[in-house]
């Protein structure tokens, strides 16, 4: 369960943990939770907060509800598998489908349909999937003040600077927090600013300045996704801050 007390992040989101944490409601307006059986829909109450204005814009915008998926164990800390971030409540997963829904019964929410954004070879977008409701959302959650940065699959970052589903009218500023990273063709993954009250939170470095769409960053992605992957030896992970213990949580 969550600590008590107040609400502190500690460290950054791949070598940190959470105190005093809040859980996500599984049901808002424009938004269903998914996945709940991993427990990992704790955070900053800030990054609640976050979700319910996104799903209540979306929602404002004409858009089905969208999915939520892993934000942060009750504690924080190291999740199993792979994922390196989402240990101290300011990360969420948001899933790109906006087909209509239906309410989720308990048992439905750990198996739904998330489909990829990308065609298979990975080259590009796949048009029939991606297009003006995915860039909308994208749109709205990069505008919200507290969004530092939002990670998607590298095909979509180009796809955006192109113009794909009318990204590049109006206002683009926004388009300078999309930041290409592996994976993440079937959701974004959005990382918040740390919170007024954390003041052993850890920033990221900042995103670099202008819209992040020079052909030279692509023809890097696209190389480094297509050349052979080879053996890589263990990551050996930073280690938890000093907080992070009192908490009891441990790597």
């Amino acid at each position: 369960m969550p600590s008590p007390g107040p609400a502190r992040v500690i460290g950054g989101p791949g070598d940190g943990c959470i105190a005093g944490a809040v859980a996500l409601p599984f049901d808002g307006v424009g938004y269903q939770a998914i996945h709940v059986g991993r427990r990992r829909y704790f955070s900053h109450p800030e990054t609640v907060d976050f979700v319910e204005r996104l799903g209540r814009r979306a929602h404002e915008a004409g858009l089905a509800p969208f999915y939520v998926g892993d934000m942060s164990q009750p504690r924080g800390g190291p999740l199993p598998e792979m994922h390196v971030s989402h240990q101290n409540g300011v990360d969420v997963d948001i899933w790109f489908n906006l087909d209509p829904k239906p309410a989720l019964a308990p048992e439905a929410r750990e198996t739904v349909d998330l489909p990829s954004m990308i065609l298979p070879d990975a080259s590009a977008i796949d048009p029939v999937r991606f297009g003006p409701r995915q860039v909308q959302l994208l749109r709205l959650a990069a505008s919200d003040p507290q969004v530092d940065r939002i990670f998607v699959h590298p095909a979509i970052k180009q796809a955006l600077c192109q113009g794909v589903g009318g990204a590049r009218s109006g206002n683009i500023s926004w388009l300078r927090r999309i930041r290409p990273w592996y994976g993440h063709d079937e959701h974004f993954h959005v990382r918040l600013v740390c919170p007024a009250d954390s003041p052993l939170c850890v920033q990221q470095a900042p995103v670099p300045e202008g819209e992040g769409c020079d052909q030279a960053t692509f023809d890097w992605w696209k190389a480094e996704l297509s050349r052979p992957k080879e053996p890589q030896p263990p990551r050996v992970p930073p280690p938890l801050p000093e907080a992070c213990r009192a908490l009891e949580v441990v790597r």
